[in-house]
C-alpha cells in the first residue's frame, strides 16, 4: 500500500486556502489546515482536515507546528505556502513598519516555514512546495508598491528554490491568480483609504480605494473555488507546470504588461485600480 501523501496548507481559514484543504481532504490526502484562527477551521475538521495553530510570523509556532505533523504523520509531502495579506498605499504615506510586516508574512515566514519542512523532504527524496503568488508578482498596480514587492520578490525565491531543491527529488510550483472573490481587495482599499487621509496622495489615492471596493464587490470576480481547483491539479499532477496563471483579468494584464510600453501600461493600470 503507499502511504497517505501529507500536505501542510498555510492560510486556512478562508478564501483559497479553505476551498484547498477542503478539495484535498476529499482526495483522501492527510490534510493539515493551519492558521491563526483556529476556531474557523471547525467546519473542515468534519471533512478530515487535521487543523493546527500557526501565525506565519511567529518562529516559535511554526516551528512547534512542523514538529507536531512529523510526530503525528512522520513526513510532509507537500507544503502549500497560501498566506499573505496586502496592504495599499501611496509609498511616502505607508510606514516602514507596516511594509516590514507585509514582507513578515508574504516572504520571510513563508521562507521560514519552507527551511523547516525542506530537511524531510529531502530524506523522503520527495515533495513539492506550492507557492500562492499572484499576478502581482508579474505586474503593478496602482498604489500597491509594497504588496508588489513582496510577491515579486516571493518569484524571484521560488525561481531560485526549484534550482536549488530540484537535486533531491522536490518540485516548487507557483500559482499566480488574478482579481478572486474575497475579502483581500476590500482590506486592501480599507487601508489604502487609512494610509491616504490628510496627505497629498489623498484625492488620487481615495478615487483608487473607491475603484478597488466597487470591482471587489462586483460579480466579476473569480470564485475562490477556480484557484482551489488549481492548486488540487498542481499537487496531483506528476509533472506540474511550473507557473499557473488564473483567474479574473490575470493572463490579459500580464501579456499587456509584456507587450506594451511601460508609460502606455501606467496609464491603463492607473484608470483600472
Amino acid at each position: 500500500m503507499v502511504a497517505q501523501k501529507v500536505v501542510l496548507i498555510t492560510g486556512a481559514s478562508s478564501g483559497i486556502g479553505y476551498q484547498t484543504a477542503k478539495k484535498l481532504a476529499a482526495q483522501q490526502f492527510k490534510v493539515y489546515g493551519a492558521a491563526r484562527r483556529v476556531d474557523r477551521l471547525a467546519p473542515l475538521v468534519q471533512l478530515g482536515v487535521s487543523p493546527i495553530y500557526m501565525d506565519i510570523t511567529d518562529d516559535e509556532a511554526i516551528t512547534k507546528a512542523v514538529a507536531h505533523i512529523i510526530e503525528a504523520s512522520g513526513r510532509i509531502d507537500v507544503l502549500i505556502n497560501n498566506a499573505g495579506y496586502g496592504s495599499y498605499g501611496a509609498i511616502e504615506n505607508v510606514p516602514i513598519s507596516e511594509a516590514k510586516k507585509q514582507f513578515d508574512t508574504n516572504l520571510f515566514g513563508l521562507a521560514k516555514l519552507t527551511q523547516l519542512v525542506l530537511p524531510y523532504m529531502r530524506a523522503q527524496q520527495s515533495g513539492r512546495i506550492i507557492n500562492v503568488s499572484s499576478m502581482a508578482g508579474r505586474m503593478t498596480t496602482y498604489m500597491g508598491a509594497w504588496y508588489h514587492a513582496t510577491k515579486y520578490a516571493l518569484e524571484g525565491f521560488s525561481d531560485a528554490l526549484r534550482m536549488e531543491v530540484k537535486p533531491f527529488g522536490i518540485d516548487v510550483v507557483l500559482i499566480e491568480p488574478g482579481g478572486i472573490k474575497t475579502n483581500w481587495g476590500i482590506i486592501a482599499a480599507d487601508n489604502l483609504k487609512k494610509t491616504s487621509q490628510g496627505t497629498a496622495y489623498q484625492e488620487h489615492a481615495l478615487a483608487a480605494s473607491e475603484r478597488m471596493r466597487q470591482l471587489y464587490s462586483s460579480d466579476k470576480l473569480t470564485d475562490p473555488e477556480v484557484i482551489a481547483d488549481t492548486i488540487v491539479k498542481s499537487v496531483i499532477n506528476k509533472r506540474a507546470k511550473t507557473r499557473y496563471l488564473v483567474g479574473y483579468g490575470a493572463k490579459a494584464l500580464v501579456v499587456l504588461h509584456t507587450i506594451l510600453p511601460t508609460r502606455a501600461f501606467d496609464k491603463i493600470i492607473q484608470k483600472l485600480v
